[in-house]
C-alpha cells in the first residue's frame, strides 16, 4: 500500500505563451492520495501547494511525456531525485527519431526496424526543415544537408527509449557503424558521418526539447507537413501487413 507521504519528483518544462519563455518546475506527485505540488526552479518558491488532482496518474509519469496539470501542459524532462529515478527509471520514455533526407527512400524499412525493436510510434510527420528552425541542433555542414530535402520526424515510445534508440542507430559515422554495429540503422542505410540516415537525441533534456520543436505542446503545429492535400488520398497500412514486412512504404 502506498503511504500518504511517498512522492515522486520530476523536472518539468512549460512554455509560457504570454512571456514567450520556457519555464521550469519541480513537479511532485503523491500516489497515496493522487495529489500534486509544484515549485518554480528558477525562483526557488512554491508555485502550487499540494492539491488533490484526479487527472494525473502514476502511469503518466515517464520521461518525455506531456502531462496536463490544471490547464498547463508540462513536458517531463528529467527525474527530480534519486529515489524517483530508482523507482521509475525502467518505465517508458519518449524520444525523437528523425529520418534524414538520404534515407527517405528507405523509410519503410527503417520504420519496420523501429517496430521490431519494440518501439511504438506515437506521432509521425514528413516535413522540409528550414535552417532557422534547427540552427541550434546541428552544425552548419549538417544543417545544409538536413534542409536539402524532406525528413520524417517521429515520436517513439518504449522502456529506456533514449538509450535504445541510440543503440539502434549505431555510431554517428556510418563507416564505423558498419564495423562496430553492422546491424544498426546507420550501418545499413548511411554513407558517412553526415549522410548517416537518422538522428536521435542523447539525453532526457535534449529529447524533450527536440520533441517540443517538432511536436509542440504549446498549441502550435510545428514545422509544416509536406502534404499539400491535392490529388492525394488516404493510405492505411493494417497491423498484420506491417508485422509481416509488407508495408507499401518499403517501395
Amino acid at each position: 500500500m502506498l503511504s500518504h507521504s511517498e512522492r515522486f519528483v520530476f523536472i518539468a518544462e512549460w512554455y509560457d505563451p504570454n512571456a514567450s519563455l520556457l519555464r521550469r518546475y519541480e513537479l511532485l506527485f503523491y500516489p497515496g492520495d493522487g495529489s500534486v505540488e509544484m515549485h518554480d526552479v528558477k525562483n526557488h518558491r512554491t508555485f502550487l501547494k499540494r492539491t488533490k488532482y484526479d487527472s494525473l496518474h502514476l502511469e503518466d509519469l515517464f520521461i518525455g511525456n506531456k502531462v496536463n496539470v490544471f490547464s498547463r501542459q508540462l513536458v517531463l524532462i528529467d527525474y527530480g531525485d534519486q529515489y524517483t529515478a530508482r523507482q521509475l527509471g525502467s518505465r517508458k520514455e519518449k524520444t525523437l527519431a528523425l529520418i534524414k533526407p538520404d534515407a527517405i527512400s528507405k523509410a519503410g524499412e527503417i520504420i519496420e526496424i523501429i517496430n521490431k525493436a519494440g518501439f511504438t510510434i506515437t506521432k509521425l510527420k514528413m516535413m522540409t526543415l528550414s535552417s532557422k528552425l534547427i540552427f541550434y541542433l546541428f552544425c552548419s555542414e549538417l544543417i545544409q544537408f538536413i534542409t536539402s530535402g524532406p525528413v520524417i520526424a517521429m515520436e517513439i515510445l518504449r522502456d529506456d527509449a533514449i538509450c535504445e534508440w541510440k543503440r539502434l542507430l549505431g555510431p554517428a559515422n556510418s563507416g564505423v557503424a558498419r564495423t562496430d554495429a553492422s546491424g544498426s540503422i546507420r550501418a545499413l542505410f548511411g554513407t558517412d558521418g553526415i549522410r548517416n540516415a537518422a538522428h536521435g537525441p542523447d539525453s532526457f533534456a535534449s529529447a524533450a526539447r527536440e520533441m517540443e520543436l517538432f511536436f509542440p505542446s504549446s498549441g502550435g503545429c510545428g514545422p509544416a507537413n509536406t502534404a499539400k492535400f491535392t490529388s492525394c488520398t488516404c493510405c492505411i497500412v493494417k497491423p498484420h501487413a506491417v508485422s509481416e514486412g509488407k508495408s507499401p512504404l518499403k517501395n
